[in-house]
């Protein structure tokens, strides 16, 4: 074995970042743009990675933000938006694939996630919504800690 084929590199290439599905839902309109008070907004995250040939994934950052008037519990809008990137993603450790489509792609996509959210609510005719940055590094970690401490409570 020599030592070019004994150390091939890794690839990791972005081939294609796009919105998968995005909806806007304003229930109470038109009389809820009558309203003054500021509204409360709750965020759900998902992330979500898939193989689309050997090689390949696609990984989607789900968002789902809702709007709601506290006093009056009404929801203003609610905002789902689904951004995908297909990542080439080869000759890179298995042990280390899963942190990969976990916190690296996330972190590519999410800033454009977050662009698309803020867009569709001032078209919808709201002010810009914007998300907070995410560590999905952090998540990853917080994830992996809750796994194994029930695999240990499994175990015991």
């Amino acid at each position: 074995m020599t030592e070019a084929t004994s150390a091939i590199a890794p690839v990791f290439n972005i081939e294609k970042l796009f919105v998968k599905d995005l909806s806007l839902e304003i229930p109470n309109a038109p009389a809820i743009f009558l309203e003054r008070e500021s509204p409360q907004i709750d965020m759900q995250l998902q992330t979500q990675a898939a193989t689309v040939e050997d090689g390949v994934y696609e990984v989607v950052v789900t968002a789902t933000v809702t709007a709601k008037l506290a006093e009056k519990n009404k929801v203003l809008f609610l905002i789902e938006a689904k951004q995908a990137g297909i990542f080439q993603v080869r000759n890179i450790p298995q042990e280390e694939m899963e942190t990969v489509l976990a916190v690296v792609c996330p972190n590519i996509l999410y800033p454009y996630l977050r662009e698309v959210v803020s867009d569709l609510s001032v078209r919808g005719g709201f002010a810009p919504v914007v998300l907070n940055p995410i560590n999905f590094e952090s998540i990853y970690m917080q994830q992996k800690q809750q796994q194994e401490q029930a695999a240990e409570t499994v175990k015991h």
